[in-house]
């Protein structure tokens, strides 16, 4: 109050004091009301007054409240607010005052709103700037994109087929290669027995069988377990010379029938 005082002309400190005076009198009439209200209310309470029974002790109680509140709204209908009289110097300085109070107020919210439009500009800044560095990535993975589009290199079918070609074409070769190496090594090491082996004196014919060699037999083998898989087995010549068909057995390369000694199969090592 002190401090809008201030803004004031000098000439209003009487009217303060008049409208210090005018509540204080407003005061008095107001508990001076509030004592005839007190008087009325004890003697409309007093008028009904009677013994009450057990049985209608909660209806009587009611029914004198009712009579209580209706005595005070007839009393309250009756009476006329006096209007408290004020000058016009009275009513310039009230109305000074609650201006002086309003200006404070609204400097208040235009301080909060400056503030709050300074918060937002920051905020608004910083994005923006976050944005300008966003595109700017952006733009960079677009040329990075397109050199990168332009340096891939079109691989046709022709030239996959070529290729696959070529590459097949070496297998072959490797394995011709390996075909030959192996057969060389099975002549040096396991050639075939002296052909025409005269039998006992006792048989003047010479043996007509002729006996293949192990990298024929394992030829055979071989061929039967690719081209018949269901069915490898192949039935023992006589041009199978047995310490072959044994050596066989006894490292594993091939396998007896179960049910028939007579068949062998090459051993899947590829499965």
């Amino acid at each position: 109050m002190s401090e809008n005082n201030q803004d004031l002309d000098p000439d209003c400190t009487t009217d303060v004091e008049d409208v210090t005076r005018a509540k204080e009198e407003l005061i008095k009439k107001c508990e001076e009301m509030w004592k005839d209200m007190e008087e009325c209310q004890n003697k409309i309470s007093l008028v009904g007054t009677e013994t009450l029974t057990d049985s209608n002790a909660q209806l009587s109680l009611l029914i004198m409240q009712v009579k209580c509140l209706t005595a005070e709204l007839s009393q309250w209908q009756k009476e006329t607010p006096e209007i408290l009289p004020l000058n016009e110097e009275i009513l310039l300085t009230l109305g000074k005052e609650e201006f002086q109070k309003l200006r404070h107020d609204l400097e208040l919210v235009l301080s909060t709103i400056q503030s709050r439009n300074e918060k937002l500009k920051e905020d608004l800044e910083r994005e923006q700037q976050w944005l300008d560095e966003q595109q700017k990535i952006f733009g960079s993975l677009i040329v990075l994109h397109d050199e990168l589009k332009q340096q891939i290199v079109t691989v046709s079918e022709s030239r996959v087929f070529n290729e696959l070609k070529t590459k097949l074409r070496d297998v072959k070769d490797y394995k011709e290669k390996l075909l030959i190496t192996l057969s060389e090594f099975l002549e040096d090491h396991f050639p075939l027995p002296e052909r025409n082996v005269k039998k006992k004196k006792k048989n003047a014919q010479e043996s007509t069988t002729q006996l293949i060699t192990l990298h024929e037999m394992l030829e055979i083998l071989l061929n039967r377990l690719f081209d018949v898989p269901h069915d490898p087995y192949v039935k023992i010549s006589d041009s199978f010379w047995p310490p072959y068909i044994e050596l066989l057995l006894r490292n594993g390369i091939a396998l007896r029938h179960p049910e028939d000694p007579a068949r062998i199969r090459l051993e899947a090592f590829h499965q």
